[in-house]
């Protein structure tokens, strides 16, 4: 339960970026939006760290958010979509699941 936990505090990681950046766009509905995901991610991260270490939840929260927040740049805003960029994506794809392997 407590993986099932860090991957949704995660994946509201992203929604709380994705929010971010619509505020930026000066989409004000997006301030409550923002704050409802981020607290959410929080109080997930939160519950998973009673049982997963610390660190790899941490690490996990941050490479889900990371890589979710890279892939919508990419889908939804049109950012660069390069090998280099990929390459580097996966890579810390990679070390998220390598530490779930690991812990």
């Amino acid at each position: 339960m407590a993986w099932l936990a860090l991957v949704g505090a995660g994946c509201m990681e992203v929604f709380g970026v994705i929010n971010i950046k619509r505020l930026s766009q000066q989409k004000w509905d997006a301030l409550v939006y923002m704050m409802f995901t981020f607290g959410l991610s929080f109080y997930l991260l939160t519950y998973a760290m009673k049982t997963i270490p610390m660190g790899t939840a941490y690490a996990m929260w941050t490479g889900i958010g990371t890589v979710g927040a890279a892939f919508v740049g990419m889908v939804l805003y049109g950012e660069s979509k390069s090998w280099k960029r990929l390459v580097f994506v996966v890579l810390i794809l990679g070390a998220s699941v390598g530490l779930k392997f690991v812990s």
